[in-house]
């Protein structure tokens, strides 16, 4: 008889394939990009771009990625007051370090993403489908994920303020270790995995969902 798999099951992500040298390229609208050093700063139009093996360095107030394609993308201790990749493709995107304003990832199309020890303050997932996303060691003041499809998702060692879960659909999504300070919708979270001391946290939304009075 086969072994039942392990639930929640982990995200496989894998780093991005970069290459040895790089070339030193200009940002632009729409650019075709491949093994492509990018030192960003002020404010960067690169909507509806192509970037292959890139790695990105960034002290900027906004970079606007919407409409862009990422694959095997790095994004190294990046100050970035307003990074947007709205609507994007992305496979094997890894963000290292530094400090992100605004995080939005919304309508994304999402395959391998991995996020480690970056400060943000609003990370919008509203209406994105990602498989194989680990977030890691990151401090988030807002958390938005409403409507979004996550598969394979997994949180570890992070913090954040307010999270909003309305309307996913979460398939193997572990929440264990995100220490949230409150949830908008606690009945929103089916699909999740969450320890027993958070299900403790959270009981009396659960049971305001309910319908339930809870009086001592």
């Amino acid at each position: 008889m086969a072994r039942p798999s392990a639930s929640p099951a982990p995200p496989r992500v894998s780093p991005p394939d970069l290459p040895a040298v790089f070339h030193g390229e200009a940002p632009a609208r729409g650019v075709d990009l491949l093994a492509a050093q990018l030192s960003l700063s002020e404010k960067v139009d690169l909507a509806h771009a192509s970037l292959e093996q890139c790695r990105i360095s960034a002290d900027a107030d906004s970079v606007d990625l919407s409409g862009a394609t990422l694959i095997d993308v790095e994004i190294v201790d990046a100050r970035i007051a307003s990074i947007r990749l709205r609507d994007a493709s992305i496979r094997r995107l890894r963000i290292a370090g530094g400090r992100l304003g605004t995080l939005d990832l919304s309508g994304a199309r999402i395959d391998e993403l991995a996020i480690h020890g970056v400060r943000i303050d609003y990370l919008n997932l509203g209406g994105a489908r990602a498989v194989d996303v680990e977030v890691s060691d990151c401090g988030i003041r807002t958390l938005d994920m409403p409507q979004a499809e996550l598969t394979r998702v997994r949180f570890s060692e992070s913090t954040s303020d307010e999270v909003d879960p309305r309307g996913i659909r979460a398939k193997d999504v572990d929440l264990r270790g995100l220490d949230a300070r409150s949830y908008l919708d606690a009945n929103s979270l089916r699909g999740t995995t969450l320890s027993g001391f958070q299900v403790q946290q959270l009981a009396p939304l659960f049971a305001a969902g309910l319908g339930i009075q809870v009086k001592d």
